[in-house]
């Protein structure tokens, strides 16, 4: 019987040894990705963005969608709705589509 409880403690002793180990193993990468102030954040990782871009008085932005270095923005005006282009780094109008029902 002693050797069952001198084999279960030394299993209980490995066991919580593995534990601790896996701990230290998280909490280090934790303090590694939060000390490392190079590495930009993947959700922002992309091209560069204008700080500010014009849409139009009176309009409201329905959706926003960016590819490569152009950012679409369909807007809704007085007249209807709008597909707007821009030039995602200088925030410049590079395409209008109108769309109209028919």
């Amino acid at each position: 019987m002693e050797k069952v409880q001198a084999k279960l403690k030394r299993l209980l002793l490995f066991s919580f040894l593995i534990m601790v180990a896996g701990l230290v193993a998280v909490f280090s990468a934790l303090v590694y990705k939060m000390s490392s102030k190079d590495a930009k954040p993947e959700a922002i990782a992309g091209p560069e963005m204008a700080a500010t871009i014009a849409i139009g008085e009176g309009a409201s932005v329905l959706q926003t969608q960016i590819d490569g270095n152009h950012l679409f923005v369909l807007v809704e005006e007085e007249k209807g709705r709008a597909l707007l282009q821009f030039d995602a780094k200088t925030g410049r109008l590079v395409g209008r589509t109108d769309l109209v029902a028919r």
